[in-house]
């Protein structure tokens, strides 16, 4: 056990970090007790090691070394150690240097055990210490280094940034500024995808599977996931684990996985969960590279469990192994290279679809409709209890693996919504990314067994819409739209064209389309005259296009044909009925061949049938719906994907004439009083420093005072309960008091015992809207955009991004909200959130700021110049302290 941690030991800087070779490493500070395993380390050192660290053959470390290199103030001198198994493999380490000027330097100095180099320990130790410096007050590092050190060198330059090198006396010195670069962050983010993907790998692509509670009984579920694996005719070698039985299922059986002669990567654990524990000892002394754990009893059982799980991440971590579950349902790889199937069901055809679940109850099912649906996976995996293993390390590996092209996710909860929202957009601008959330609701969180609150709603929309994902309200629905995505192209527009066999279908969706967002398009003339010449008598050539009851393959071949050519048109809603019971495989073929000749998509619906249809004769699969609404809802949710991959990612925006000084001055004195509400002059120069205008406001506390200020202000006049002071009557602003009588009523009706009202000057109406911003400790600031209800009553259903904003999130964000503004309108709508979000970013502390509402001149749709600019005239500010915790700014697991 180790020694108690010495006074000031900064236990936040302690880490679990993924390597380059996707195994765990423990990255922590070092302790004096810390001294045997240094002395260890050193003894493990290769010559040239010693020689690259010490520039001379330091044979031992004398007493007088070791008592300095193991106490440290963790300030001006630090030092980080990794360790693995018990032993400490790495120490990165700093130490001040005498001021020179503004910059504080401090010398570093790695050292990596020999048989670890080339892992990303330099890099990552480099990343952490970096970090702590900058903590310290730290500006710049220097590190003299060896000419013959190309391993330690390159960790320098690879790191991203500006670095300086300087020859002399035969040493290379390296100067760094240690403030973070846009090419550091880029470089650190990479180095850690590829390493979160390496360990999904390592499990997905296992040398060797262990099965730990393979069971001679049929009715167990240990068996049954044996024959299931078994049945996959894996490519691996599979071993089952048993403490009596010579064999299991027909199949050789070990007592323990020591016992296995073979490199084992994977052990599935579907042991009890007291046992576990045991079972992870014995796959760290046998180097497993991950672990599966399908028992149950951990963390979703109760607190016992809970405390059982997080050892067991300990002591997976402690020894480099990565864990799915506990409460996993398995993973599977159809890999024809591989045939993995570690779960309880006959497992989907190979297919290119990457499959996520949080539930491990659901895995089952969700297997089982993939496979009804004919949907091929590429590879799946059920997390259960996400207690390392995340859906964020999946979106690593999908973003590269060359057989996944459409991402799918079941998803509970985020475990870091900002790592998951840059991964998320980074894949869906290559593939798309289709997602379901249950726990919308504190009685969902409560059926899904997670009892806490609930991560808000609308910060999830937010987060999935910036990032491209695609969101589904029901499984059902993530199934459709992933069935379109795995079989056609992605559309070039919105605009479909609906040909079916069947009045009422077709006039079903064709409403359908319009409320998915789509707009069933006129037909150009040629097109309908290529309609008209192909069925004679036989089609209606009008969008829909309706063909005859008895409209067989060749019919809708040339239909589905004819309006696919047309350039009004980038996609195809196929309806068939089949009164005189003509195959539909037949009609799917006929659709598919004139769907191969375009790059549009066409998805089919046959009343009451609904899967991936495969036509044969070498044509693509066709996208089946047992109804029309199904259809248009993955058409139209495929089509505003499409959409924004067509905008991209966009250019940050950067508005100038933001003065981030003059805030921080304005909220210090709150700030250093714990935080709280702004009074109303305090939040207005606050917003004013973003450069939107505020309306001039006269705070009062009587009628007599508040026709004073009415007459300094100018008739006629708002009065506005104060939002700063106690709650008042539901409703809170009067308008157009045009003398002293209307003003002391208007003051009676607001004002409640203690509380103040603000008076304003009328602004001339124009076009209402409301801008606010949300901080939240997981998902960082949130600015949010709604047009107001009306006034004195809360605004409508507001629409949100996270900050930085770039001008493609910008735009998705107004087209939300433009209910029909004009170009003016918009402009200076977009100008005003631009502004806001940009101070939110700059200022965190800003926890919470409401403009309610901010009028933009015009409000009649007219395009016409005015010399008013938008003002803010209802501004509420909320600041609170914002601890930037530099320790989680670093790659680390959770």
């Amino acid at each position: 056990m180790a020694a108690p941690a010495p006074p000031g030991y900064p236990a936040r800087w302690e880490a679990d970090v993924v390597l380059a070779d996707g195994a765990t490493m423990h990255v922590r500070p070092i302790r004096p007790d810390d001294a045997p395993g240094i002395e260890a380390l050193h003894a493990r050192l290769s010559p040239q090691t010693i020689y690259f660290r010490f520039f001379s053959p330091v044979t031992r470390l004398t007493p007088r070394m070791l008592e300095r290199f193991t106490n440290v103030d963790y300030v001006e001198r630090m030092a980080l150690v990794g360790e693995l198994g018990g032993d400490l493999i790495g120490v990165a380490r700093y130490e001040a240097l005498p001021p020179r000027g503004a910059d504080r330097e401090a010398e570093v100095a790695f050292l990596v055990s020999d048989e670890h180099q080339g892992r990303g320990i330099g890099s990552i130790m480099l990343e952490h210490l970096v970090a702590a410096g900058r903590a310290a007050g730290f500006t710049r590092f220097v590190a003299d280094t060896l000419p013959e050190n190309a391993r330690m060198l390159r960790v320098f330059h690879d790191a991203g940034f500006d670095d300086e090198r300087r020859f002399t006396d035969g040493v290379v010195r390296v100067v760094f500024p240690i403030a973070p670069t846009a090419a550091s962050e880029a470089r650190a983010d990479e180095r850690g995808r590829r390493a979160a993907a390496a360990s999904v790998r390592r499990l997905l692509e296992p040398a060797g599977v262990a099965v730990i509670g393979a069971s001679t009984r049929p009715d167990t579920l240990g068996h049954v996931l044996l024959r299931a694996m078994l049945a996959a005719d894996p490519l691996v070698p599979v071993w089952p684990v048993h403490p009596t039985a010579p064999a299991v299922a027909g199949v050789p059986a070990v007592r323990s996985v020591l016992d296995i002669p073979e490199r084992i990567d994977l052990a599935v654990v579907i042991a009890p969960a007291a046992a576990v524990p045991a079972v992870a000892a014995d796959c760290a002394r046998k180097g497993v590279a991950g672990m599966v754990v399908l028992s149950a009893g951990f963390a979703e059982r109760d607190a016992q469990g809970a405390e059982r799980e997080r050892d067991l991440v300990v002591e997976a971590r402690r020894h480099g192994m990565r864990l799915v579950g506990p409460a996993s349902m398995g993973v599977v790889n159809t890999d024809p290279a591989v045939r993995l199937n570690a779960t309880f069901t006959p497992v989907p055809p190979p297919g290119p679809i990457g499959f996520v679940a949080s539930s491990g109850a659901l895995g089952v099912v969700i297997l089982d409709e993939l496979r009804r649906r004919g949907l091929g996976v590429s590879s799946f995996v059920s997390l259960g209890n996400k207690a390392d293993v995340s859906s964020n390390d999946l979106l690593a590996h999908w973003e590269t693996d060359e057989r996944t092209e459409v991402v799918c996710m079941y998803i509970e909860s985020f475990g870091n919504p900002r790592t998951f929202s840059r991964l998320a957009r980074r894949v869906a601008t290559t593939k798309p990314v289709v997602a379901v959330r249950s726990g919308r609701t504190p009685a969902g969180l409560v059926a899904a067994g997670r009892h806490r609150p609930a991560q808000d709603d609308r910060l999830v929309e937010a987060l999935f819409r910036q990032a491209g994902v695609i969101r589904t309200d029901t499984l059902e629905e993530l199934f459709d739209v992933t069935a379109l995505l795995a079989t056609s192209p992605l559309p070039a527009g919105d605009r479909v064209a609906v040909v079916g066999n069947s009045g009422g279908p077709g006039a079903l969706a064709a409403d359908a389309c319009a409320v998915a967002g789509l707009e069933v398009a006129p037909l150009d003339p040629t097109t309908v005259a290529a309609l008209e010449a192909a069925l004679p008598g036989r089609a209606s050539a009008t969008n829909p296009v309706g063909l005859p009851a008895d409209a067989g393959p060749a019919d809708f071949a040339a239909a589905v044909a004819a309006v696919l050519a047309d350039d009004g048109v980038d996609a195809v809603l196929a309806l068939y009925t089949s009164p005189l019971a003509v195959p539909l495989e037949e009609v799917a073929r006929a659709v598919a061949g004139a769907a191969a000749a375009t790059t549009k998509p066409v998805a089919l619906c046959a009343l009451g049938r609904r899967g991936v249809l495969d036509p044969g004769d070498g044509l693509p699969p066709v996208a089946c719906y047992a109804f029309p609404e199904s259809a248009a809802r993955a058409l139209g949710a495929v089509s505003a994907y499409a959409a924004w991959r067509r905008r991209g990612p966009g250019q940050p925006l950067a508005p100038p004439g933001v003065d981030v000084e003059a805030a921080r001055a304005a909220t210090a004195p709150v700030l250093a009083a714990g935080g709280g509400e702004l009074d109303q002059a305090t939040a207005t120069a606050v917003v004013e420093a973003c450069g939107v205008a505020t309306a001039p406001s006269a705070v009062v506390a009587d009628p007599a005072d508040a026709v004073v200020a009415a007459g300094a202000v100018g008739y006629p006049v708002v009065l506005r309960a104060d939002p700063t002071g106690p709650d008042g009557p539901p409703t809170h602003v009067r308008v157009g008091l045009a003398d002293p009588a209307a003003v002391r009523a208007a003051y009676t009706a607001l004002a409640g015992p203690g509380s103040r009202v603000l008076v304003q000057p009328m602004v001339d109406p124009g076009l209402d809207v409301v801008v606010g911003v949300e901080q939240d400790p997981l998902f960082g600031s949130l600015v949010t955009l709604a047009r107001s209800a009306g006034t004195g009553v809360p605004p409508r259903r507001r629409s949100g991004r996270s900050t930085p904003l770039s001008d493609a999130d910008l735009t998705g964000l107004l087209d939300e909200v433009d209910d029909g503004w004009s170009g003016a309108e918009r402009a200076a709508v977009g100008e005003v959130v631009a502004r806001v979000a940009a101070l939110a970013e700059a200022v965190p502390e800003l926890a919470e700021i409401e403009l309610n509402p901010v009028i933009v001149p015009g409000g009649d749709g007219a395009d016409r110049p005015t010399d008013r600019e938008p003002t803010a005239t209802g501004v509420r500010v909320r600041v609170a302290p914002f601890d930037p915790r530099p320790e989680l700014a670093v790659r680390r697991l959770s």
